[in-house]
């Protein structure tokens, strides 16, 4: 018995070595092999980034304060305690919500692919997440699955689907507010990183198992405790589970860090640059759904942005943000359908 222990002890050190040395670094990938994985998504132009969560149905006022310019922000902007701010899972029903209709709406209007945000700094999940209890299984909306519903209505029409995920979270525990810095700076516990990292992990996981995720479109990388190397390390893990996959910049720190792509925000690059980039813009001025937000951008406006950011190599990627009852505003559809129209005629003239 002890020989044969100790022979299986020596058949796992060698499995073990052989996965050490044929272990793929991605993060060393040839640019032969970046530059397929990358195809897709440079011929794509232009995409639907989708901001909704529990804040849709606030609409950017909380008790009658409508304080704060972005309305999925509201809770740090408010100061709402995380406790208070949680109940809001008890009314959260957009059943109206149509995954179809709005992939559709993406495909007419001439996007290619769309990134949803599946969490939020404010913690929520649109997916039942086995790793918490503060998602939409817990909601009167349990029986649905709108993540599953959007990869599967972007399957269907040919739209390439993504998934955004913030790396702080405002609900989960381990990270807290510090006196005067701001819901946006989350310091973290001592001693919580390394779970926190892991339930990351987890969440990332099911995002790409359970619904195939083709990209994964991190943002919060600001806060001081997530580092580059942690970026590098998530980055890796990532890679493993699905090589074929395309990540953003705030995996890591977006201002060292550029792989997959980089991600101006509001803003759109000068001149061209010997990296990918996207550059993502509200269509009025805050991402998620605000009542008092009038501020449209017009057709014309969104099709000349569109025109100079792939002019200088970047990808368009422009935001819609459903209301409580998960009803794209009417405005934005209405934008979007006349620059779809605009695309078409100059397809047709080319």
């Amino acid at each position: 018995m002890k020989k044969r222990h100790i022979l299986s002890l020596s058949f796992l050190l060698i499995i073990n070595l052989s996965y050490a040395q044929n272990k793929v670094n991605y993060l060393e990938e040839s640019k032969e092999d970046f530059k397929q994985r990358m195809q897709w998504f440079s011929d794509a132009k232009y995409g639907m980034f989708i901001h909704f969560g529990l804040y849709s149905q606030l609409g950017g006022i909380y008790k009658g304060n409508d304080k704060g310019r972005y309305a999925e922000w509201i809770q740090g902007n408010q100061n709402i305690p995380s406790e208070e701010y949680a109940k809001l899972i008890n009314t959260w029903y957009p059943e109206d919500f149509d995954a179809r209709k709005i992939v559709k709406l993406a495909k007419k209007s001439g996007m290619k692919y769309l990134v949803i945000t599946t969490k939020h700094h404010e913690g929520f999940c649109l997916w039942d997440s086995e790793y918490t209890d503060f998602d939409i299984a817990n909601s009167p909306m349990k029986g649905r699955d709108l993540v599953k519903e959007l990869a599967d209505a972007c399957k269907k029409e040919g739209i390439v689907f993504g998934t955004y995920y913030s790396i702080t979270d405002w609900h989960q525990g381990s990270q807290y507010v510090e006196e005067g810095k701001g819901w946006g700076m989350m310091k973290m516990h001592e001693g919580r990183k390394e779970e926190y990292v892991q339930y990351l992990k987890n969440q990332i996981k099911e995002l790409i198992v359970n619904y195939d995720s083709n990209i994964i479109w991190f943002d919060a990388d600001w806060v001081d405790w997530w580092t580059l190397e942690d970026g590098k390390d998530l980055y890796q893990y990532i890679r493993e589970l699905k090589p074929s996959i395309i990540i953003n910049n705030r995996v890591a720190k977006r201002k060292i860090f550029k792989k997959d792509f980089g991600t101006p925000e509001q803003f759109h690059l000068e001149n061209k640059v010997d990296y990918y980039w996207e550059a993502c813009y509200t269509m009025n001025d805050s991402w998620g759904f605000k009542i008092k937000d009038t501020d449209w951008k017009s057709p014309e406006e969104i099709y000349e942005k569109l025109k100079d950011i792939n002019g200088k190599g970047g990808n368009f990627l422009l935001n819609i943000g459903p209301d409580g009852n998960g009803n794209v505003p009417k405005e934005s559809v209405k934008i979007l359908k006349k620059v779809g129209k605009m695309l078409k005629k100059e397809k047709k003239e080319n």
